[in-house]
C-alpha cells in the first residue's frame, strides 16, 4: 500500500470518528436535557464517547508525528 493512500485512508477514517464523535456529543445533550433520562446510558455513550476521542489522537499522531527537531 502507498503512502498516499495509507494517508488518505487515514484521514477518511478521521473524519468519520470526528463525525460519530460529535453526534454522540449532541446525543448525550439531548439525554441530559430530559428529566427522566437513563444514566447507565449516558454512562455507556460518555464511555464510547472517550474511546472514540482516543481513536482520534491515535489516527491524528499517525498522519501528524510530533518530531522534535
Amino acid at each position: 500500500m502507498s503512502t498516499a493512500t495509507t494517508e488518505t485512508d487515514l484521514r477518511e477514517l478521521l473524519s468519520r470518528l470526528k463525525a460519530e464523535h460529535r453526534d454522540l456529543d449532541a446525543e448525550i445533550i439531548a439525554y441530559e436535557m430530559t428529566g427522566g433520562i437513563d444514566q447507565l446510558l449516558v454512562k455507556r455513550l460518555k464511555k464510547r464517547k472517550l474511546t472514540l476521542k482516543d481513536r482520534i489522537i491515535a489516527v491524528e499522531d499517525q498522519l501528524f508525528p510530533d518530531i522534535i527537531a
